[in-house]
């Protein structure tokens, strides 16, 4: 049979094997039958959240399609820690589970299926939370093992594939929901903006997210060059206090790392910096403070 394509997607320059993140649906399950027409040699590895009756049985649907196709296909059963923000928590325990996948694998990428409707939908989503340019960027073609390679590519078109080779995706009842607030932008809020618009604004919305991407790159790039200027992980008070505040506040944000603080966290952090205050309190336990003309930070 030959090799299935569809408009957009991009396979070139990965090497095999890889590992395609494969719940079932027909976004991922389209995305292992390109991977394994373009001779990649895909793992198919399927994450069971295990937070709705029946999601277990997904797994037997890719286990299908990936014999079909003659690859590989695993099952991985993780747990959801509690907390806030569901989707976040699953998310991220969803990636820590395909990165250990793809360490034993030894492979080099992990491909999920994000497509061009799904940057659309991320973008309004950090809108709508007061994002900043790295939130409107969307997501990155590639970052670090993770790629998507979709991202260029339709939902209709990724969906044909799925029925041009007869394959029969899982379907998960929760998409059709609006308990998560991306179902409410992608059944509502965004064909109600393309009607008001007149237009498709899903390209619209990538090429912004394109832009600001590049953007985004650029700040942070020298932002980088100011801590290091600063003097990196002890960075100068004086040295941020004296920077334009869109820099220092870029600079703050990248030297407090991960999780994202918020921007009211770093003015708070900025305030320690221009002496205003000794420190400041941040989210998760982090503590700020200011001592012999550097700041420090402290995590539990």
């Amino acid at each position: 049979m030959p090799a299935q394509r569809c408009d957009g997607a991009d396979l070139d320059g990965l090497v095999a094997p890889v590992v395609v993140a494969c719940s079932g649906g027909p976004d991922s399950l389209a995305l292992l039958i390109l991977a394994a027409d373009a001779g990649l040699d895909p793992v198919a590895v399927h994450v069971d959240h295990g937070l709705r009756p029946g999601s277990a049985r997904d797994a037997d649907v890719v286990r299908e399609a990936a014999r079909r196709l003659g690859v590989t296909a695993r099952s991985v059963r993780v747990r959801v820690p509690p907390g806030g923000n569901l989707e976040a928590r699953a998310r991220d325990a969803r990636y820590e589970a395909l990165e250990r996948e793809r360490a034993v694998i030894g492979a080099d990428a992990v491909l999920v299926a994000h497509t061009a409707d799904d940057q659309a939908e991320t973008v309004l989503l950090n809108l709508l939370r007061g994002s900043g340019s790295r939130g409107l960027s969307g997501m990155a073609t590639r970052r670090g093992h993770i790629v998507r390679p979709l991202l260029g590519a339709r939902r209709a078109d990724v969906h044909a594939v799925c029925v041009q080779r007869g394959f029969v995706p899982a379907i998960d009842p929760t998409n059709d929901g609006r308990v998560h607030r991306r179902n409410w932008v992608r059944h509502d809020a965004l064909p109600s903006l393309c009607a008001g618009a007149d237009r498709d604004l899903v390209p619209v919305l990538n090429r912004q997210a394109a832009v600001m991407r590049a953007e985004a790159d650029f700040l942070d790039e020298l932002a980088d060059t100011l801590l290091d200027e600063a003097g990196g992980a002890r960075p100068s008070v004086r040295v941020l206090a004296a920077a334009p505040p869109v820099l220092a506040r870029r600079a703050v944000r990248r030297w407090l790392g991960a999780p994202p603080p918020s921007l009211a966290e770093v003015e708070r952090v900025l305030t320690v910096a221009r002496a205003e205050r000794r420190a400041a309190e941040l989210s998760g336990g982090r503590r700020v403070w200011r001592a012999a003309g550097v700041l420090h930070q402290a995590v539990p």
